[in-house]
């Protein structure tokens, strides 16, 4: 079995819902949003992460919270974007293409919720009765255990984005 860690992180504050015939996929983070993913990812590098590629949604918000930590981290060339984080996307179609990721491997993956708290509970409940509350800019590390036929693993830690904003003023 191949050792996969990801490094699931909700998009920041995003902006209120856009007018009646616009699409919410444009909806970007807000200033307040930004900043507070800055500081999450000043956070993680502090914390000493090591990430070998970023797989965001193609959504607006998720993909400018994805580039300003692959900026801090310094692994914007391996930055990705994947339908199958859309929030309708089918989980399933994810999990074959995070299992040909190689032996040893980090992935950030950025998206939305329900989809990522669904995704962290399905994984490390064997009863999918878990339930897991990713907050916006929270960030959770699951350890892949088996990739076959789906995926299971280890919470290793989940951590809230006030916790995180913590660990960045002192560091």
């Amino acid at each position: 079995m191949t050792r996969l860690d990801l490094f699931i992180l909700r998009h920041g504050e995003a902006g209120r819902k856009i007018a009646a015939g616009s699409t919410d996929a444009k909806r970007a983070l807000t200033i307040t949003g930004q900043k507070e993913i800055a500081d999450i990812s000043k956070s993680l590098k502090d914390l000493g992460i090591k990430i070998n590629f970023v797989i965001t949604s193609p959504l607006s918000r998720a993909q400018q919270t994805a580039s300003i930590v692959a900026k801090t981290l310094k692994v914007q060339s391996k930055m990705q974007e994947w339908n199958e984080l859309a929030p309708e996307a089918n989980r399933i179609k994810l999990y074959g293409k995070l299992s040909s990721y190689k032996q040893d491997t980090s992935i950030l993956i950025v998206g939305h919720n329900p989809y990522l708290s669904e995704m962290i509970s399905e994984i490390i409940s064997e009863n999918k009765n878990g339930h897991i509350d990713l907050k916006k800019g929270g960030v959770a590390r699951i350890r892949i255990t088996s990739s076959n036929p789906t995926f299971k693993g280890e919470l290793k830690w989940l951590l809230t984005p006030k916790l995180l904003k913590r660990i960045s003023k002192s560091a």
